[in-house]
Order: structure tokens, then sequence, then C-alpha cells
């Protein structure tokens, strides 16, 4: 079973040449049909073509000349694969690598006797899922997820959570019809998934590689409860 694995990246050519060779033999050593696009966000800083003169085998470049957001970035990557599981992760590998294998796993373990469509990993439901954060990180982290968790009406411990995994086909549904292209596109993934009747499963994970996050907690929160409340009204209205 092929595993399509998604990388957005924007500026980071500080570490993107370290990322994709541990990415790639990871890929290399762990799966036998795989392939790994990393989406160009507009970047400034030449990531892309880091990543391309490596010519690492089964990975390929994807993206835009001008910044358009994660959410974007994921969603142009997501439409460009083919893989039967697909699934993203943070250019840092927070999450590590066998992160990959478990959610590959689960999937191929537990598809078989119920629908499996969308993996969402969870800081929250593992004991050491928050290791790396300082005290008040980790504590403006949890409030964060759970201000606007209870906004958005979802049940999930974890809604923001950088690691991500579908079957292919259900992704292309859900990400053919999202609009936003900033951090709030991981409430739009989870709303559309609910609308159209995909099944959601939770996977423990937890921080490896811990470096600080592009989201202003109090900036951004705002922004992100008035995507959301422009997210429920329209996947509300919309017909599956």
């Amino acid at each position: 079973m092929k595993i399509s694995l998604i990388i957005p990246m924007y500026n980071e050519s500080a570490i993107i040449a370290d990322a994709a060779k541990v990415l790639s033999e990871y890929m290399e050593s762990t799966f036998e049909e795989y392939e790994i696009i990393f989406c160009d966000d507009g970047s400034s800083d030449g990531c892309g073509d880091i990543v391309r003169d490596l010519e690492l085998p089964n990975v390929r470049v994807e993206g835009y000349a001008e910044n358009r957001g994660k959410g974007y970035a994921v969603r142009y990557g997501v439409m460009k694969a083919d893989g039967e599981i697909i699934m993203f992760t943070d250019a840092d590998l927070a999450y590590g690598t066998d992160v990959i294998k478990k959610f590959y796993d689960f999937y191929i373990e537990n598809s078989k006797n119920e629908d499996i469509h969308l993996m969402i990993g969870s800081r929250n439901l593992d004991g050491d899922g928050y290791k790396e954060y300082t005290y008040i990180r980790r504590i403006a982290s949890k409030t964060y997820i759970w201000v606007l968790c209870h906004m958005g009406g979802f049940k999930l411990s974890d809604s923001q959570c950088g690691c991500k995994a579908f079957r292919g086909d259900a992704a292309h549904d859900i990400f053919s019809r999202c609009e936003v292209d900033r951090f709030a596109f991981d409430f739009e993934v989870i709303l559309w998934a609910e609308k159209l009747g995909y099944a959601i499963k939770e996977i423990p994970v937890k921080i490896i590689n811990h470096r600080e996050s592009k989201v202003n907690v109090f900036k951004d929160s705002f922004r992100m409860l008035r995507d959301l409340r422009r997210i429920k009204k329209n996947v509300k209205k919309a017909s599956k």
C-alpha cells in the first residue's frame, strides 16, 4: 500500500536538507511504495532548490511563487499525491519519523474491521506528549486548543496537532472542498470530515524535536476564531 508524505515548507533552508535526508532514508528503509512531496509555500530562501539538488529517490518538490499559508501548502500537496494513505507532518519533524509507520500500521491493522478515513495525532493522549515544552508553553498550548475546540464544538483532544493522515480518496474529497489557507485549516478539514460522515481516529503522539511555533497564541487565536465562525457557516450550508 503506497503512502504519500506531504511536508509543507516556508523558508526552511536552515533545516530542510537534513530533514529531507532523514525522511528519505527512513521511508526507503520502511516502505515498499512511497512518495515524499515537499510543498514550497512561496519561499524566498531557495529551500525548494535545496531539496531538488539532493536528487533523493521518490522525492519531489511542488509549489508556487506567492506565499499562501500552511493550509494552502498542505492542500496543494495533498491534491498532488496519489498514495492510498496520505499523511502530512511538519518540516522540523517535530514528532520524529517513527510516527509515520505508527499511523500506517494503525490503519493497516484496524481498517479491515472498521472504516478509518482520518487519523489525528494527539499530544494530549500521550503522557509525554508535551515533554519537550516548557511549563508555560504547555499550559498556553493546552488552553489554546481547549478554547478553539470548545468554540468549534469538537470533542477531539488535539485538533491542532501538525500530524494527520487520511485514506487517499477521503483526503482528496475533503481537501477539494477546503478554502482556508492559513492555520485554521485544521478546523476546516475536521468539519468537512464530520459533514461527509468520515470516521476520525485519534492516535497518541509526542513532541520529539521542539522549536518555537510560528503561531502567535494570542494574536492568531482571534484570527482563527474569526475563521472558525466563517468555516462553520460555509460547511453547514454546503451540500455533501
